[in-house]
């Protein structure tokens, strides 16, 4: 649809004014195109880490800036080389990401190991304190031991001298305790040696009668009070030394057995230990290789950063260049059809928003 304007010296304010409310209908549609015409999309690639937009450096929009062969050849170079060095960058990402994983793995198995060489030190510990226990009481038993045997040892003197001191039917006749030796080596004697038969009855025959006269002693000693007391004390000495050496050697075999025990386990803690070093060395390993991929990932991503600048910067220089031009052939656009519009002609919508947006009307 096209709008008449009179261009008269007698044309009247009043006209101009209804113009102004007629092109203020479009006034959002011009603010639209215009914002659509200025601002440009301008790709970041991402590289897992949060970017900043480059700093807009001031563009001197007067600047006669050409779009020339050389000019988009350098900026393909740049957009060449900004790939490179994003996808460097990513690739230093993904490595340090997957031994960052390794590192926190090791972690988890050098813990889990350390946790098991503290049980079994923990295993270790309760054996030592048990074998200690038990090697207390066998250094106990075997003082009791001693005390008994010292007093089986004064009770056979004793018994001995009570003995000794009695008078002989026969003088002649042998001791108790040399009969007792007599009788005691011809048991071992019938009990190792090879005898032929007539040697072997007369051993058995002596043998029944040292055991007879053995009796016989012993019974007439019984007799006597003092000394049959004195033999049940020796006998009482006797078993509660005997008891008490029994008990030595049991509290030594368990202690033995506790000690047995703690050695293994202090073994099995040096070996999984040993194992833990092994999971250390491997976590820093993996964490000095995760630090050099993330220190060759910023020096990647600083490098692209610096990049995408300098690509920002050229396009916004082309786009300024753009709108430069832009701006000179809608200004001799707009000149043209203002010269028409006071001379009266005919305009179409389109022509009268140039005019708008070059701020003739």
């Amino acid at each position: 649809m096209g709008v008449f304007i009179e261009c008269a010296e007698t044309q009247t304010s009043v006209t101009m004014k209804a113009w102004r409310l007629y092109m203020a209908d479009f006034k959002e549609d011009i603010d639209r195109l215009e914002s659509s015409e200025e601002t440009e999309q301008v790709d970041v690639e991402k590289t897992g880490e949060e970017e900043t937009v480059p700093e807009t450096e001031q563009v001197d929009m007067e600047a006669d800036e050409e779009i020339t062969p050389e000019t988009e050849e350098r900026l393909e170079e740049l957009e060449q080389q900004r790939s490179v060095t994003n996808n460097a960058a990513e690739r230093h990402m993904r490595k340090r990401d997957e031994l960052n994983k390794q590192t926190r793995e090791w972690v988890a198995k050098r813990d889990e190991l350390n946790a098991q060489v503290r049980n079994y030190i923990d295993e270790a510990g309760k054996h030592r304190e048990e074998r200690d226990s038990l090697n207390l009481n066998v250094q106990q038993e075997k003082e009791l031991r001693d005390e008994c045997n010292k007093l089986v040892s004064k009770l056979s003197d004793e018994l001995h001298e009570m003995r000794k001191d009695r008078p002989q039917t026969d003088k002649n006749q042998p001791s108790l305790r040399q009969l007792k030796n007599e009788f005691s080596n011809l048991e071992i004697k019938q009990q190792t040696d090879v005898l032929k038969k007539k040697e072997e009855e007369a051993l058995v025959k002596r043998l029944k009668e040292l055991d007879d006269q053995i009796r016989e002693i012993e019974k007439s000693s019984e007799q006597n009070e003092d000394l049959r007391d004195k033999s049940n004390a020796l006998r009482d000495a006797k078993i509660q030394a005997e008891t008490h050496h029994r008990l030595v050697s049991e509290y030594a075999d368990k202690a033995q057995a506790e000690h047995d025990a703690m050695i293994q386990f202090y073994e099995k803690a040096d070996a999984v230990r040993k194992e833990a070093d092994e999971a250390q060395a491997k976590f820093v390993e993996s964490k000095k290789a995760a630090d050099e991929e993330h220190r060759l990932f910023i020096e990647e991503s600083k490098s692209f950063h610096e990049t995408d600048r300098d690509v920002y910067n050229i396009k916004s220089k082309q786009r300024a260049a753009r709108k430069k031009k832009s701006d000179a052939d809608t200004k001799k656009a707009a000149n043209e059809l203002f010269a028409r519009f006071k001379e009266g002609k005919v305009l179409d919508t389109e022509d009268l928003m140039i005019l708008q947006k070059s701020g003739y009307l």
